[in-house]
């Protein structure tokens, strides 16, 4: 054995045996080892590759639009008509969608005269099929709540025509209040809807009317009211 030789073993008995083990390694051995490396790194960069962040688009919004209805659903929709006369633009038969309202009449009438007053005029009502819409005159005495009269404004215009004198009217006979259904309770001057179910509900809890007194009971009824309506009505 060379004199080289001797000295390179005499050098790697003295090495640690970590670092012997590893500038021990043949030269196959390393080969492997780096392709084993080299082929750890691709598999490390293409994971890497795929899992990046992607930039994403947002989804566009698309507004649902709610279908409305045809243009022959429209016209062969049920419809009420109406009169509708005094003092509008162009007084006469109005055909009108279901549904619709006084104002919506006045409207296609062609709209009110100037200076017309609508006090007393309920513009939010809505049209019953038949019924008659007289604008600026008001009658003397309120129609029959079963029947459909005409819906009036205010400025008065008398109202002629023969008939049974109306509830609480002079020449008619005094209500009974304790057989008078709301509908005719209705007719007494200042008495209107709500005021006349107060009466029929106060006359169910008590058992009915013994005076006319009692009326003062009913809530709404003060005494310049009571005054108005006690000659009348009867128990």
């Amino acid at each position: 054995m060379s004199r080289g030789a001797r000295a390179v073993l005499a050098v790697r008995e003295r090495l640690p045996l970590w670092l012997r083990t590893r500038c021990g390694l043949e030269r196959r051995s390393l080969v492997a080892l780096t392709v084993v490396l080299v082929i750890a790194v691709g598999f490390a960069v293409q994971h890497f590759w795929v899992g990046r962040p992607q930039p994403v688009r947002a989804p566009e919004l698309v507004r649902a639009v709610p279908p409305g209805p045809t243009a022959p659903a429209r016209l062969t929709g049920p419809r009420v008509v109406v009169d509708v006369g005094g003092k509008v633009r162009d007084p006469g038969l109005q055909r009108l969608p279901a549904g619709s309202r006084v104002a919506d009449a006045l409207g296609a009438a062609g709209g009110v005269k100037p200076g017309t007053d609508l006090t007393g005029l309920n513009r939010a009502r809505m049209l019953v099929d038949g019924e008659q819409i007289v604008v600026g005159a008001r009658p003397e005495a309120p129609e029959a709540a079963t029947g459909v009269g005409p819906v009036t404004g205010s400025q008065a215009a008398p109202v002629t025509g023969a008939g049974p004198p109306a509830a609480g009217t002079p020449g008619s006979a005094p209500l009974s209040l304790s057989s008078a259904t709301a509908a005719q309770l209705d007719t007494l001057p200042g008495v209107g809807p709500v005021l006349a179910q107060r009466i029929v509900d106060h006359r169910a809890q008590q058992g009915g009317f013994r005076t006319v007194a009692q009326l003062r009971e009913v809530t709404g009824i003060g005494d310049r009211r009571f005054a108005t309506l006690k000659d009348l009505v009867r128990p």
